[in-house]
């Protein structure tokens, strides 16, 4: 198992949103297919043919739990992790 499918089962399995890394949760969004911007510290993704965006924003080292919560529910509902989604 790769690195990238351990981290997308961790942020899948749900329980770790306080402690989970903010460098992580962008290389995430970035192997599924979401362009990154920059503004201060916000960071936007913007992924093709979903109409909404995640923002995300560091707390310390790690994402803020309700943004890592929001990804884990948007790459869920829209079936983004094949069949990783389907597991948890």
């Amino acid at each position: 198992m790769s690195q990238f499918d351990k981290l997308l089962m961790k942020l899948l399995r749900g329980g770790s949103e306080a402690s989970f890394a903010f460098d992580d949760l962008r290389h995430i969004l970035g192997k599924l297919g979401f362009d990154e911007r920059i503004r201060g510290s916000h960071h936007m993704f913007d992924p093709d043919g979903i109409p909404e965006l995640i923002n995300i924003q560091r707390q310390g080292k790690d994402a803020k739990a309700y943004q890592v919560r929001d990804v884990r529910n948007l790459i869920v509902r829209y079936h983004l992790a094949g069949e990783s989604d389907e597991q948890v």
